[in-house]
């Protein structure tokens, strides 16, 4: 056959494929999204964004009180800075709570549990006592400290029964009673329900609705049965009606829900310019302190309404950031919760997350004015030392049970404290001991020989 010496038939050689371009696998944006997903499943990530997310809420909102506050003060004949040097000083406390919250064992998180429910219990009494609780806004839920320091003991009372909750449903865990509903129930939903009377006998049916979201996040983390988890839930829609059906302030409160006028008798007049405030920020916002709403029309523009003075300020770049550190703080606690093997770690960073996201939400939500106005502050950012003082403690609380990761505690045993140095001959520095992430190469290279590669 022509062509081939042999008479064999020609080999045909294999067509070349033109050059196709790379999987999508290869592609800048998938190995952004890899690196991303490698760094956001590292062992201390939660750790940082619990930190870094708390510190950062926490200074914005002194930023904010200093803005916010200064109109309120002169009016009171007080001087710009009143308000915000309360702040920063509870700030300060609350920053020294959060350092030995964020630095105590587990197991005397658990021993703190009965003594700070029971503080809050008598506290929450000594508010009904007249001549020692305080009527501000219409609720009886404070105690004066002398001169202008007053306290609200009503919001220890979420801190205590997030730990003491968390320490009864890890020890009903531990002797396998969870899966009986009266050991589900008892005594946790009786003791919420006397914190939840004292609160309401001042009021202030803000603070019981996030106790209540507290309590059914703790049902929820224990495993409660849907019939179980339904009556609870039935039992305090109930109340909730009544309260607000028995309430001509709570109705009205409820009909400014999406309201776009003050209406008659200026009812919903908080709840309209929090939401012209908000239209008037735009994208950028009209600048720090140049807000127009807190020059006297809008209400508590510190406390329950900050949000929305930081809308007109900051604009919708400011709330946005505000939106996401709130955003990354609760999937920080959702993450430790998931992870852990403690059951009381994981029904405390449960119960903390969702106090904080529960209370985030309800007062955005009434700012936005899609929910009822609750008068309860935005957590870390509001003023008010009694709020922020055990949502700091709170905070300790999820760094701690970050940190108590096996894998985080490996992580952070990995690290090598920059002072630990000496100094040598032309001052050069010198590390006294090995850095510790090079020992298993080091040791790798020790063990080659001079012919391997």
């Amino acid at each position: 056959m022509s062509g081939s010496r042999t008479g064999r038939p020609p080999v045909q050689r294999a067509v070349r494929r033109r050059a196709t371009p790379r999987a999508s696998r290869d592609s800048p944006v998938h190995r952004l999204y890899v690196r991303a997903h490698k760094a956001w499943d590292r062992p201390l990530t939660a750790y940082y964004l619990i930190l870094g997310g708390g510190l950062m809420i926490t200074v914005l909102g002194l930023v904010m009180v200093y803005s916010a506050s200064q109109i309120t003060a002169l009016q009171l004949s007080l001087p710009g800075s009143y308000f915000f040097r309360k702040q920063f000083l509870a700030a300060v406390i609350g920053g020294g709570l959060l350092f030995a919250a964020s630095r105590m064992p587990v197991k005397l998180h658990r021993a703190l549990a009965y003594p700070i429910l029971a503080g809050a219990v008598f506290l929450m009494v000594l508010v009904q006592i007249p001549g020692i609780g305080m009527s501000v806004n219409g609720n009886q839920n404070w105690i004066s400290l002398g001169g202008s320091f007053q306290i609200q003991p009503s919001e220890f009372g979420k801190l205590a029964l997030v730990l003491w909750g968390a320490d009864l449903i890890a020890r009903k865990h531990d002797k396998k009673l969870l899966t009986q509903w009266k050991h589900m129930l008892v005594p946790l939903v009786p003791v919420a329900f006397l914190l939840l009377g004292l609160i309401m006998l001042g009021g202030d049916m803000g603070t019981a609705i996030i106790l209540t979201a507290i309590l059914f996040g703790l049902l929820w983390l224990a495993g409660a049965p849907t019939r179980l988890f339904a009556g609870v839930l039935a039992i305090a829609a109930t109340l909730g009606v009544i309260l607000i059906k028995t309430s001509p302030n709570r109705m009205a409160r409820l009909q400014c829900i999406g309201a776009t006028d003050p209406g008659p008798g200026d009812s919903c007049w908080q709840a309209v310019h929090g939401i012209y405030a908000l239209a008037s920020g735009g994208l950028f916002g009209s600048g720090l302190g140049a807000s127009v709403e807190k020059w006297g029309q809008l209400p508590e523009a510190h406390t329950d309404f900050i949000f929305a003075v930081t809308g007109e300020e900051l604009g919708l770049a400011g709330t946005l950031s505000v939106l996401a550190l709130f955003a990354a703080l609760g999937y920080a606690g959702i993450r430790v919760a998931g992870r852990t093997e403690d059951p009381f770690v994981r029904y405390a960073a449960g119960g903390v997350t969702t106090w904080i996201t529960a209370q985030a939400v309800i007062n955005i939500g009434a700012v936005l004015g899609l929910l009822p106005i609750a008068g309860v502050p935005l957590p870390l950012f509001s003023y008010g030392g009694s709020a922020l003082l055990p949502t700091m403690f709170a905070i300790g609380l999820l760094i701690a049970f970050a940190r108590d990761e096996p894998a985080a505690r490996a992580a952070l045993a990995m690290r090598q404290p920059r002072f630990g140095r000496k100094r040598g001959a032309g001052g050069a520095v010198v590390d006294r001991e090995p850095r510790r992430w090079n020992t298993m190469r080091r040791r790798a290279s020790a063990a080659r020989t001079s012919g391997e590669r």
